[in-house]
Parts: C-alpha cells; structure tokens; sequence
C-alpha cells in the first residue's frame, strides 16, 4: 500500500503553518489554540454557542497534493471523546469543503476516512453536489462544532494519504 505524508508532528513542527479559524469571524465568541506539546500538535480551546457561535477550527494550506493513487486519509490522533470533522477544500479559494465526521475515544486512534465519504458543504449546510471528486486538494482542517459550550483537547500526530 502506498503512502503520502501530508503532515507528521515533531518538536521542531512550524506552528504558523497552521491557522485558527474560529467563530470569531461571524461575531461568536469561541477561542481555539494550536501548540506543539510532547511532539504532537494540540488543537484545544473552548466552543462557545453564545452571540450565534459555535465552532472552532485548525486549517493548513499547502500547494496542490494529487490524490491519484489514492483511497482515504488516514490519522492519527488523540481526542478526548468528542466528535471533530476532518475537512478538506480543493482550492483555497473554493467556497466548499469537503467532510468527514468522527468520533475520538480518549485514546491514540487511527481514523481512516475515505475520500468518497468527504461530503460537500458550505457554512454548516449539506450541498446537492458529488462527494469528493477532485484531483487534489491544498487545504485540510479539523474543526469541532457539536452545537453545545464545551472545552476540548484534539492531539494530532500524523495525516497520510493511503
């Protein structure tokens, strides 16, 4: 099986590779960091439901990575208990991302999502478009909306193509 490292997690990991998007942009008032701790990337925070909020995401930005080849992402990562989703966008400038949901167990897991099961959306809303489809994509990003105020933790180590 062929594999594509998009990110693997060290000490020396370049943190402002990454950006957080949170609720903030439309008035709410979520807060999420992202941190290197014990080698890994930590994606934690607080979401905030207050003044119509309610998500906080972590996205990286890269040149074009062809998918051809390939079937599913698979990660590995840390949660603690909650749901995030997985998300990726062909462009950056495309308005859609692509979506996955899954659920984290306290544990070291390894999450496999399949590219075929990235779903369409746009500002939290289901799009009547084809599941993923592209050719590549140069954005992913993990984000936790679950509609309730709540504090969480997302240990990321390693996101591969396979």
């Amino acid at each position: 099986m062929s594999t594509k490292n998009i990110y693997s997690f060290n000490e020396n990991s370049n943190m402002l590779d990454w950006k957080i998007v949170d609720d903030e942009v439309m008035g709410g008032r979520s807060t999420g960091n992202f941190i290197v701790e014990a080698g890994k990337g930590k994606f934690y925070g607080h979401v905030s439901t207050e003044n119509n909020g309610g998500f906080s995401s972590v996205k990286y930005l890269f040149e074009p990575i062809s998918v051809r080849g390939f079937t599913k992402f698979a990660l590995i990562l840390k949660g603690d208990g909650k749901d995030y989703q997985f998300r990726l966008k062909s462009s950056a400038d495309a308005p859609e991302s692509y979506i996955n949901t899954f659920s984290t167990n306290g544990r070291w897991q390894e999450i496999i999502i399949n590219l075929d099961d990235l779903y369409p959306s746009f500002r939290g809303q289901k799009l009547k478009m084809p599941n993923f489809h592209q050719d590549s994509f140069e954005e992913i990003a993990f984000l936790i909306a679950n509609k309730i105020d709540e504090d969480f933790e997302l240990f990321i180590d390693t996101i591969d193509l396979q």
